[in-house]
């Protein structure tokens, strides 16, 4: 074979390996971008979840600490703002609202032995508990996703592919540990556990 024909040969093996790496970047990168978007739409699932238990317990302890309206307000704006929220920047600080305006609202129910022992109560508690426990696996699991796909956007050669796709990082959906661990602290108090108890069961 000729010179020329060599020449062609090599140019069109090199433009083939380059479609297929190209191919290859591209199929990694919507894999990785639509995992995020599934683990993202868990949680807002379980947040969905988390707000529709909100009218039942404000209306359980309504029944007993009546003069308590305006923490009773401060949760239904606050299920109200994260039900409105979009994306994970605005769903986590309106998260980390309703948190601590349930906080408040057990704290309120710490003077109500007989509502802490009522059977709806305790149920509409076990509920919240479940939600909590399962939004925080889903922020584990989405957070692991978004931390992947941001640093394959910013790596090379993965970044050439992102830039010409003008893919856009995600968002963290991050946590209040401090009002998390008041939370736990008020489902446990709730049960009949002092957070001194709580502190020694866990060591």
């Amino acid at each position: 074979m000729s010179v020329e024909i060599w020449v062609v040969i090599i140019v069109l093996g090199l433009i083939v390996f380059l479609a297929l790496w190209g191919m290859g970047i591209y199929n990694r990168l919507v894999r990785s971008s639509v995992r995020t978007k599934e683990a993202w739409s868990g949680i807002r699932v379980q947040l969905r979840r988390r707000a529709s238990l909100i009218p039942n317990l404000v209306e359980t302890v309504g029944g007993y600490a009546t003069h308590e309206k305006g923490v009773f307000e401060e949760v239904t704006r606050a299920r109200s703002t994260l039900q409105n929220a979009s994306g994970p920047a605005e769903s986590t600080s309106a998260n980390q609202m309703l948190t601590a305006a349930l906080g408040r609202l057990f704290a309120v129910v710490e003077n109500y032995p007989e509502l802490k022992a009522a059977s709806n109560f305790q149920d509409l508690q076990d509920e919240l508990s479940d939600v909590e426990a399962k939004i925080a696996y889903a922020r584990q699991f989405f957070n692991r996703n978004v931390a992947q796909f941001n640093i394959r956007i910013r790596s090379i050669p993965d970044i050439l592919i992102a830039r010409m796709l003008r893919l856009e990082r995600f968002e963290f959906f991050e946590e209040d540990e401090d009002a998390d661990e008041e939370m736990r602290i008020s489902f446990a108090s709730s049960r009949g556990k002092t957070p001194a108890a709580i502190a020694t069961s866990d060591e």
